[in-house]
């Protein structure tokens, strides 16, 4: 029987996408990689779908990076012709239309590491631990570690743990920023969907144009930002759920957004 290397789960809004490799560390292959860019399609065509969890089978790892299997089967001309398109997958997860949080549940390693720094929030067990090792194989990060992580902790904490490879645990990568926040192992998808329900539970359209101005704002300058932010606002007030948002202020009521 084929193996299912990444398990999809609805429920209440939340899409749970589980790598689903735990007796190889939930490590990567270029089919998983396939069937990610896959379902990223489907649950941006989900309308039942508003907040998207990424998290890793088991409790060891959350994802230990690139399979060695496949490590040993690329070289220099596949970097050139296909690294772009695995590259534009963790992308992906980064544009979405939804947000999406990792549910960081153990040992993350290298490009592991890379796929989370993509989410737009991070959770991690308090038993989670982390490492972006590449140079330690000789090789540089290139799953948009060099530049993911330089955004998030600063360029001299980048350089500290890409360039010595070092593995840090879950209360460091709070420290300088890595993570979020650090919950209980036993409690991690408990509060993970504490968070995504919160965020489901708000206007789609006010939600997908704040995601993106908040990844606009480090990308472009202030004025930039500043004019999104003007173009996105006019258009949430043509909405129905802006309207629906006020009525159920008015009434004390529960709001009931449709996503438009």
């Amino acid at each position: 029987m084929t193996e299912q290397l990444l398990l999809v789960e609805k429920a209440a809004g939340i899409a749970v996408v589980t790598i689903n490799r735990p007796q190889k560390g939930n490590a990567w292959t270029k089919e998983m990689y396939r069937e990610m860019a896959n379902i990223q399609r489907q649950l941006h065509s989900d309308p039942e779908v508003r907040v998207i969890i990424l998290t890793g089978a088991g409790e060891s790892f959350f994802c230990a990076g690139v399979d060695l299997g496949v490590l040993a089967q690329v070289d220099a001309n596949f970097i050139l012709q296909e690294l772009q398109a695995y590259q534009e997958i963790n992308t992906g997860w980064e544009r979405h239309s939804r947000p999406v949080i990792a549910a960081i549940n153990g040992l993350v390693v290298g490009s592991g590491l890379e796929l989370a720094l993509a989410a737009d929030i991070r959770l991690a067990a308090d038993t989670a631990k982390f490492s972006i090792n590449e140079v330690k194989l000789g090789i540089n990060p290139d799953m948009g570690g060099t530049q993911r992580l330089t955004r998030v902790v600063g360029p001299s904490q980048a350089k500290r743990l890409i360039l010595t490879g070092d593995t840090i645990d879950a209360q460091e990568a709070a420290r300088i920023g890595l993570v979020d926040l650090v919950v209980p192992a036993a409690s991690l998808m408990e509060e993970t969907r504490k968070i995504a329900g919160r965020i489901a539970g708000n206007p789609p359209v006010a939600i997908n144009l704040a995601k993106k101005a908040i990844n606009l704002a480090g990308e472009t300058g202030l004025q930039h930002g500043l004019l999104f932010e003007q173009i996105a606002s006019a258009y949430c007030f043509t909405t129905e759920d802006k309207q629906e948002a006020i009525r159920a202020i008015q009434v004390k009521g529960i709001p009931q957004f449709k996503g438009r």
